[in-house]
């Protein structure tokens, strides 16, 4: 996959007819991603709680929510869930990037930083001034595209995968950074 097929995919809001790609879509990137890294029960617990068909409908449906799908054609390629935020995140008009995955073969295209600004004008449109997101500790690919993207470090919080608890660490950035790549 070229950087000059970036141009050729389509970004468009998923409805609840995607909730099956996606959630077979998201298991696959997140299993991909982590699996090797963790323990295997705690892992499927995840999975379970986090990328059912079911909890993709509740999040697509939810009016608060917005996942934004990437298209190759008609292949599912890369989405992105935004979410508000929890109260313990003080910033004034934040909104939070919940997820966000690009599927092997589109890593390294410019895909990612195409999405990116994707999120950026759906945080506008909720008002955002930020974007917050949680990102594990252990995964320095995805830090340096967020410190890429104008994400800064502000702290960490707990995720639970499974039983386990796992520190992520807390990235924030205005949402008119102008950072596209």
């Amino acid at each position: 996959m070229s950087d000059s097929r970036v141009a050729d995919f389509r970004i468009r809001r998923a409805t609840l007819d995607d909730a099956a790609r996606l959630a077979a879509f998201a298991e696959r990137s997140f299993d991909e991603t982590f699996a090797s890294f963790n323990d295997p029960d705690d892992f499927q617990l995840h999975l379970r709680r986090s990328f059912g068909e079911q909890q993709q409908s509740a999040e697509i449906a939810n009016p608060d929510n917005v996942t934004l799908l990437v298209l190759d054609a008609d292949e599912l390629v890369a989405f992105a869930q935004l979410r508000p935020s929890p109260a313990c995140v003080t910033v004034d008009n934040v909104i939070e990037l919940h997820r966000i995955y690009v599927d092997k073969p589109a890593q390294g295209t410019g895909l990612a930083g195409r999405l990116m600004q994707a999120v950026r004008n759906v945080a506008s449109e909720f008002g955002a001034r930020h974007i917050w997101l949680g990102v594990w500790e252990h995964n320095p690919r995805a830090i340096a595209f967020y410190a890429k993207q104008g994400f800064v470090d502000v702290g960490s919080h707990p995720f639970m995968l499974g039983n386990d608890q796992q520190v992520d660490r807390v990235l924030l950035a205005p949402i008119d950074s102008g950072v596209t790549a």
